[in-house]
């Protein structure tokens, strides 16, 4: 009768540790879905804009003198705006 009884207990016991080892794996299962539909999604960088160029100072230069000799600018504006870009 002993005997009987250890077998019992030892299959009852084997049974309760797989069923343990089931539910923990099912519920680590359930907690790692549960983390990934919470993470947030990975960062996204965006493209760096674009440095514009600096414009060309002479380029500019000129610009100014085709708008003085138009009379767009008096001798006052395209001196001002002279002294910018020889001095900016």
């Amino acid at each position: 009768m002993a005997t009987r009884t250890a077998v019992v207990a030892g299959t009852a016991t084997a049974v309760s540790g797989r069923v343990q080892r089931r539910q923990a794996n099912k519920w680590a299962d359930q907690d790692q879905q549960q983390y990934e539909q919470q993470a947030p999604p990975p960062q996204q960088y965006a493209e760096p804009a674009p440095v514009a160029e600096a414009p060309d100072p002479i380029e500019k230069l000129k610009e100014l003198g085709q708008l003085h000799e138009q009379g767009i600018l008096t001798d006052e504006e395209f001196a001002a705006e002279k002294a910018k870009i020889l001095n900016g």
